[in-house]
């Protein structure tokens, strides 16, 4: 097949060890949250699964493609959470705190169960967009790391079968688990061409002398601007509690600071490996402009580095790399899948067919799970580009997020506030992709003055930093003036929401039903930081400051070593 005996021998090693885990899982799971919230692992396992959950190497081949036609500024395609990751700090102890299966049953306690089916149909959406996303990046880098010997057409449907085979059985349980391997594969992966091709070209020392200094710069303003980068963070903000597997990230550990730990922690290891894709795809301008390769496709720069490199490095290199691609691929895949099919069972078809037994439930979930996972294949295979559809991603979960954010701080929302700040925003995101609207926008000087315009294919259309913009502000006042003409949540029902914010979890604590607090805990009184009446601010504790600050404090220092490495 062309291929060493000891890569396929890595491959088989990597296919077994993964199948024994997803069976050896599949025994422990006998309910519902078992299969989607298993609340028992610790610091380590955690960090892991929250690192291999939002790890995957379409990320990988954005951030290439990105550096390749960009430059260095194309890192920010995935460090856009790179702003965001101190806040984990603060979000993780709330998510657990809400002793939920899923964040719809979050949404359900504090507005309505429309408002939680709502959540549930968009976070079906979300995640078969990046599902398909993450297929279609991995078969790119597959297809050219093999040199056409596995096609992208044939990647997709066997990465797919193999993380539907284990995650449906095993749940949560399984994706943790495994995680904790394919992290370690997935910093492999990363981290594997980068020594490799340094020494072909000369080092960082021709990287910085062969490109030109544009290349070499953080910021550049004809494309990722300063303005672009502080619009993505703050849509990254608001969007991450909208991704449904944002709650398994912060609330599969046993006490708050093992989500804590593992939900920031996890997202900066990450960022260190985002550092390696960035190097990697600049010295692979360098390579690639010294030979007559022609035009070189940029979601395919990873896999071509891969196949020039590692089958004459040492045999059995391209098995491990493979292997690594297939475990960040399915890592992030089966979280997305579990959550989505969690959505799905508990908070749509179990409010449309209740009364059914818990092992019911349970099977509806894991059929669930091949619904989402197909629709993600069709996308995969209707996607024209991997940079593209990243982008998709990140415009769907910040219209849910409106919601949460405005909820959690302000009494007054209502149920019909959330509902206008989604369909809101979600209308403005779609007007904005019109090229009808970006033509008109781009014969207007002060649209033009103000970047509002770009152009992509030879069309029009409205910069997505400035789309970004303006589905949030849509979003938020629409959310604000409806709540404030409509009539107020029930009292007892918002006291029942923040009082699960207040009351930490005891180690030891006992699931119980979801969104309540344990029989015989009483929640703390509230101390507010701004004493307002609708506001919920609280102080917080020495801890929450300490590792917000470590968080930046970490964010500072990644930055640091970038530039460094660049200058």
């Amino acid at each position: 097949m062309g291929t060493h005996v000891a890569d396929l021998a890595a491959l088989l090693a990597y296919f077994v060890l993964i199948g024994a885990i997803g069976v050896w899982s599949a025994r422990r799971v006998q309910t519902m949250g078992d299969f989607i919230m298993p609340r028992r692992f610790g610091k380590t396992m955690m960090v892991f699964f929250g690192f291999g959950a939002g790890t995957h190497s379409d990320q990988a081949v954005a951030v290439a493609a990105k550096t390749y036609t960009s430059g260095a500024s194309g890192i920010w395609y995935q460090w856009l959470w790179l702003f965001v990751t101190p806040f984990y700090w603060l979000l993780a102890p709330a998510m657990r705190r809400f002793r939920a299966l899923t964040t719809a049953d979050v949404f359900e306690l504090r507005y309505s169960r429309s408002v939680a089916m709502l959540f549930a149909v968009v976070g079906l959406v979300q995640y078969s967009v990046t599902i398909g996303v993450t297929l279609k990046g991995s078969a790119h880098v597959i297809d050219a790391s093999t040199g056409g010997l596995v096609s992208a057409e044939w990647a997709i449907p066997l990465m797919t079968a193999m993380f539907v085979a284990y995650g449906a059985a095993g749940g949560l349980h399984a994706a943790i688990l495994t995680d904790f391997i394919q992290g370690v594969l997935t910093i492999l992966f990363s981290f594997l061409l980068l020594p490799l091709i340094l020494n072909a070209i000369g080092g960082m020392t021709a990287v910085r002398s062969e490109l030109p200094t544009k290349m070499l710069s953080l910021v550049a303003p004809d494309d990722i601007s300063a303005f672009y980068i502080t619009m993505i963070a703050i849509n990254g903000l608001v969007g991450v509690v909208a991704q449904p597997h944002c709650m398994a990230s912060c609330a599969a550990g046993r006490v708050e600071l093992d989500g804590q730990v593992g939900f920031m922690c996890g997202a900066l290891l990450k960022r260190v490996c985002t550092i390696a894709w960035t190097l990697t795809a600049l010295a692979a301008v360098v390579y690639f402009a010294r030979l007559p390769v022609g035009e070189v496709n940029p979601d395919e720069v990873f896999g071509l580095v891969a196949h020039d490199f590692l089958p004459h490095t040492l045999p059995g290199l391209l098995g491990l790399f493979i292997a690594g691609l297939l475990a960040s691929v399915m890592s992030s895949c089966d979280a997305f899948m579990i959550s989505a099919s969690g959505l799905f069972a508990e908070n749509i078809y179990k409010p449309l067919v209740p009364g059914r037994t818990d092992r019911h439930y349970l099977w509806a979930a894991r059929l669930a799970t091949l619904g989402v996972v197909a629709a993600g294949v069709v996308f995969a295979y209707k996607l024209q580009s991997v940079v593209d559809g990243l982008e998709m991603f990140w415009k769907i979960g910040p219209a849910m997020g409106i919601a949460f954010w405005l909820g959690m701080f302000w009494r007054r929302m209502t149920a019909a506030g959330a509902w206008a700040s989604t369909v809101t925003a979600f209308g403005v995101l779609l007007a904005t992709e019109s090229t009808w609207l970006a033509s008109q926008l781009a014969k207007t000087s002060w649209a033009n003055e103000l970047g509002l315009v770009g152009m992509r294919s030879g069309e029009a259309t409205v910069s997505l930093p400035w789309q970004m913009a303006c589905y949030l502000l849509s979003g938020i006042t629409a959310g604000i003036v409806v709540s404030l003409f409509t009539a107020a949540v029930d009292p007892e029902r918002l006291d029942r929401y923040y009082a699960l914010i207040r009351t930490p979890i005891v180690p030891g604590e006992v699931p119980g039903a979801p969104c309540e607090l344990p029989p015989g805990v009483e929640p703390p009184p509230a101390r507010k930081l701004i004493p307002l009446r609708d506001l919920e601010v609280l102080v917080p504790s020495w801890s929450m400051v300490a590792g917000f600050l470590a968080g930046w404090a970490g964010a500072g220092a990644l930055i640091g070593v970038f530039v460094w490495l660049l200058r």
